[in-house]
């Protein structure tokens, strides 16, 4: 895994920070899920530490074919393939896919797009199980959802979204939801079970 990290930082390609990636792992842990979503492959990195952090299967989806082909060899060196399947495909595409498919899952990882988040909150809703968890990472985007006056022209739009999708996780009723101030920032939100009276 340090290997993969190094690889990884070489390369500029983004994955999931140390203490943010100990949450992830301690969450699986405690969750327990019997099926993962992932939103954002990258090389594999994150998936392998969930998958190595409980026993369930992994629904895994990335745009960019050179990371998928690198992630699909990752999962095959730590002899993890058997319980990930690896989709190549833009996320919204995909996620209207697995709603369609009514596929429940119990925990799912946001890592992709920053400025999509807010367009698969409906879909992770729908795809997301009663006491499921959604965690969510860099919700800081590098604090230029605090300082906003520092954001250029090009990422205007994107860190409005990131905004927007904090707002609306953090005061959805269905979930409770906790933001930590940790490295980049995550949120950690678990699905309230719809009680009827």
């Amino acid at each position: 895994m340090e290997e993969l990290k190094k690889f990884a930082e070489e390369n500029y390609i983004p994955i999931v920070r140390d203490r943010t990636a100990k949450a992830l792992m301690e969450e699986c842990k405690k969750k327990s899920p019997k099926l993962i979503l992932e939103i954002g492959t990258a090389i594999g990195y994150s998936g392998l530490l969930m998958l190595k952090s409980c026993d369930g299967y992994l629904y895994t989806i990335e745009k960019d074919e050179s990371r998928y082909q690198m992630a699909l060899k990752n999962f095959n060196l730590f002899n993890m393939s058997n319980r990930v399947n690896l989709i190549l495909g833009d996320a919204k595409d995909e996620l209207e896919k697995l709603v369609n498919q009514n596929i429940k899952f119990d925990f799912v990882f946001l890592d992709g797009p920053k400025g999509q988040y807010i367009k698969y909150l409906p879909m992770i809703k729908k795809l997301l199980n009663d006491d499921g968890i959604v965690f969510s990472d860099n919700v800081l985007m590098h604090g230029l959802t605090e300082h906003q006056e520092n954001v250029t022209h090009k990422n205007r739009s994107m860190v409005r979204n990131m905004i927007a999708f904090k707002d609306e996780i953090m005061n959805d009723r269905e979930f409770e939801s906790k933001l930590y101030n940790i490295e980049d920032g995550f949120i950690i939100s678990k699905k309230k079970g719809i009680k009827n009276n």
